[in-house]
């Protein structure tokens, strides 16, 4: 984040997170993206350890208290070290803490929350099935009344932090003759009988942070583990959309910022026609290009956090916002990063400079959460609804009628 717009406390927090982002083994990153580790439980208890987990949650459960704004800050510099750490860290300590904190009974936020803030426990959100990702509530997993209990089968793919998490945060389908919102429940699942992952994906990148398949066969949990009652699951899932969107575009922004400084040392120092190639402007404007796309993202991301923090703007603005910040901030780091690959041109292909794998990374983050057709379509939604509620000239002056002749109301055919 910009550092003056921070507060003395903030830039404190910034540079705790980059002591994380720095003390993260070199060994570790190559080895999650050879897969020889599939799940790096390790970082998850050292970013506890400095209570860099749950930086929203409240203090009681172990979190920092802080708000949104103080959140994108440690998100980008934990991104800078490896996107696959960066979304392990959001999962457990932004999505399933939050969820639980805010829809979940007290003994759940003392026998999850804070061992998770801890990194003692790891959890993971489970949304995607086999037969549909952005068909959310086309879910097919179900939960049955058994006595007191409900009984939970089904499968979830593609979940980050699935092979080694003790927590899984579960949409099944209790009502099924209900409305959408009227027809899930969100529950928490322990690793327990009936539970089984699998470590099963050849992931183009974001590798080692044990994405992987969830089978849920006959798996017993108490109501009391029902986040927001049962059949209340629809309010947990649009929480949920702020901080998986939100989360990831700050995240998005540390991942890709080192191949701007990464192309910003290599065109200074490569030479050729007897000069540094950064003064060649098919060199120079890629890298000023990234840059401002750079500074643009981090405006959004700071401008939607401030808004949701604020607790004043109305929530399908707010919805808006933060599909508008996920869209941008995704695709202008997928132009940066080709944009830095290309001005080293073929050393940049190989993996002498880890620009090959920021932008297998990268390309994750247009798919994950939420995919980016998915953000226009909600834009399109809440852009419509905003504007016409009311009607447009109730808050604003009536432009249209500004024309020579926009009192010819029999030329303004509609139908």
């Amino acid at each position: 984040m910009f550092d003056y717009m921070m507060t003395e406390e903030q830039i404190k927090l910034r540079d705790e997170a980059r002591a994380l982002a720095k003390w993260v083994p070199r060994e570790l990153i190559l080895d999650m993206d050879m897969e020889k580790i599939q799940f790096p439980r390790e970082f998850l208890k050292e970013a506890g350890k400095r209570n860099l987990l749950g930086i929203r949650i409240p203090k009681e459960y172990g979190g920092r208290g802080l708000k949104w704004v103080d959140d994108i800050i440690v998100a980008e510099e934990v991104g800078v070290a490896s996107y696959s750490l960066a979304c392990l860290w959001g999962v457990g300590g932004d999505i399933v803490a939050e969820a639980i904190v805010e829809f979940g009974c007290e003994e759940l936020k003392k026998e999850v929350v804070v061992p998770l803030l801890k990194g003692e426990v790891c959890a993971a959100e489970c949304l995607t099935e086999p037969r549909g990702g952005s068909d959310f509530f086309g879910t097919t997993t179900k939960a049955r009344k058994v006595g007191g209990d409900w009984v939970i089968t089904g499968q979830k793919r593609f979940i980050v932090g699935a092979e080694g998490a003790d927590w899984f945060m579960v949409y099944a389908v209790t009502n099924p003759e209900g409305q959408d919102h009227e027809r899930l429940t969100c529950f928490m699942v322990p690793r327990t009988k009936g539970v089984e992952t699998k470590y099963l994906y050849g992931l183009m990148g974001v590798r080692g942070g044990g994405a992987g398949r969830l089978i849920l066969n006959e798996v017993k949990v108490p109501e009391r583990y029902a986040l927001n009652r049962v059949n209340g699951g629809f309010d947990v899932f649009v929480r949920n959309m702020i901080p998986e969107r939100l989360g990831t575009s700050a995240m998005t922004i540390g991942s890709v910022r080192p191949a701007i400084e990464i192309a910003t040392r290599y065109t200074s120092r490569r030479k050729a026609f007897g000069q540094p190639i950064a003064n060649f402007q098919a060199v120079g404007f890629k890298v000023a290009d990234s840059v401002m796309l750079l500074d643009a993202s981090r405006a959004m991301v700071y401008a939607t956090a401030r808004a949701v923090d604020s607790g004043k703007v109305h929530h399908g603005r707010v919805r808006r916002m933060i599909s508008e910040t996920k869209k941008f901030v995704t695709e202008s780091a997928w132009t940066i990063a080709n944009n830095c690959m290309q001005v080293l041109g073929g050393i940049g292909y190989t993996n002498i400079y880890p620009l090959e794998r920021i932008v297998r990374d990268i390309r994750l983050s247009m798919i994950w959460v939420g995919t980016n057709e998915v953000m226009d379509l909600i834009i399109q939604n809440e852009w419509y609804k905003e504007c016409l509620r009311g009607g447009i000239e109730a808050s604003t002056r009536n432009v249209e009628l500004d024309a020579p002749q926009a009192d010819q109301t029999d030329e303004k055919v509609f139908e």
